[in-house]
Parts: C-alpha cells; structure tokens; sequence
C-alpha cells in the first residue's frame, strides 16, 4: 500500500493509460479523481476504483481550459479533502501531418493541451500540494522526444517543451516540497497499437505479427509494454521510494531507446 491515504488526479481518462494509472494507484491504496472529457470513460474507470475500495471522484473537464482546471481541482480537494498526486496523462496526438503541410494553427492545438494544459492543473494544484509537505506531478510524456520521425513534429514539439518544463518546475516547486518528474513510454501495447500495426501489415501485404515482432526486435527486451506496466513507474515516482527524485525522467520502454 504505498499511497495509502494519498489522493491522486489523474487526467486523460479513457481505456488505456489513464485508466491503468488509476487502478494502479487504488490498488496501492489512493483515492482517485477522474478527469477527462467524456463522462461515460470517467464513470466506467470510477466504478472499476470503487470496486477496489477506493474513493472516486470523476470530473468533467478539458485541460486546455484553466478556469475548468481551477475548478476541476477544487472540486476535487472539497470532496476528498487533500491532493497529493497530479498525473498530467492527457494528450494530443498531432496532426500527422509533415511541417510544411502542416497548419501551424493545429501545432497551437497540439501545444494547447500537452503542454499549457498540463501547466494549468498543475500550477492549480499547487497550494493544495505544497500543503501535503511532499507533493508530487508526474508528466507523461513519450519517446518523441528522443526518437524524430516524419509527420509528428507537432506532437514532439509539444511534448519536448513539456520535458524541459518539467526540469523547470522541478527546481521552482522543489522548496514547496513538490517533485516533479517525467516518464517517457515508447509504443504502449494497448487498442490503438494493435490497430496501428494490422494497419501497417495490410499496407505492406505481411501479418500483424511480422510487424510486431519487427519493432519488438529494435527493444532490448523483445516486446512493447502494456500500460499496465508503464503505470507501475508512475506509482514509483507517485511513492516514498522516490522521496529523492525530482527534475527526472525515466525511458519505460523495454529498452527501445536510452536516455542521452
């Protein structure tokens, strides 16, 4: 039970991480608040922490708004009475578009949630996580920011600015007791993966397998991780085992890159 009595938000709920992210916390003994966009997702997850016998609070809200941000937290420190956690877990996957075809308007849409998004709950939660004396924000970010590829500048723009401002509020809210600290998945093994790589096999006339076992094989351990997995380093950087680590960022991976 290593968050026993905390309360963790965790926003960008739906089916993959954010809902992996959420059980793992409840099975470690946290409340949880729920925040996403679509209600049906938060209250699916909120019965699945119940069931755990955990508290849940789902709450509506689109992290690009800061006023909805202020308002989704103090919602949630009324009703659960304290925030320890923040899991900056939403996102915006891009345009998939190559610079020069992109519209530069959709790069601002992209910045707008994955990186001033996650700023506007976290500087929200703030006050209520100094309070704790031992606050923590966890940024979920990806290995875009170390692996370029074609058609996803948006996205790794965004979420690169959001792994140096991760260093940067690791230094200021450090004398608040708060760290801060980033984990950096390469491909999540979940739904939109696997419909990703039949969509590769179809197109290049192979099997879903030939095209799992061939990015697989770029892994140090020869297979993508599921968010199950990925959630257990969040709970790590969420716990006291990492009462000394702030300003980090940890390659959850399999060893499909090194950091540096």
């Amino acid at each position: 039970m290593l968050l026993e009595g905390k309360v963790g938000i965790v926003s960008g709920i739906g089916p993959g991480m954010g809902r992996d992210i959420s059980l793992a916390f409840a099975r470690e003994g946290a409340d949880v608040v729920l925040v996403g966009r679509t209600a049906s997702k938060l209250e699916g997850v909120a019965a699945e922490v119940e069931a755990l016998g955990r508290r849940a609070l789902p709450v509506v809200c689109d992290i690009a708004d800061e006023a909805a941000c202020r308002a989704a937290v103090e919602q949630a420190a009324t009703a659960l009475g304290r925030i320890d956690i923040v899991v900056n877990n939403a996102y915006d996957g891009g345009d998939a578009k190559e610079f020069m075809e992109a519209d530069l308007d959709r790069w601002r849409q992209t910045m707008e949630v994955n990186l001033f998004g996650s700023l506007h709950m976290t500087r929200a939660a703030v006050p209520h996580l100094e309070a704790t004396g031992d606050g923590r924000v966890i940024m979920i970010n990806t290995m875009s920011t170390q692996r370029i590829q074609h058609r996803w500048g948006a996205y790794a723009a965004s979420k690169g600015a959001l792994a140096t401002v991760t260093k940067t509020l690791a230094l200021e809210l450090g004398p608040r007791g708060i760290r801060v600290n980033g984990v950096h998945p390469g491909y999540i093994y979940g739904d939109s993966v696997e419909w990703f790589f039949n969509h590769q096999a179809e197109k290049r006339g192979v099997t879903f397998q030939e095209v799992y076992d061939e990015v697989a094989s770029e892994t140090c351990l020869g297979y993508l991780p599921h968010s199950e997995e990925i959630a257990g380093t969040v709970v790590f950087f969420a716990s006291p085992l990492a009462k000394p680590v702030t300003g980090q960022m940890i390659g959850v991976n399999g060893g499909h890159w090194f950091n540096g």
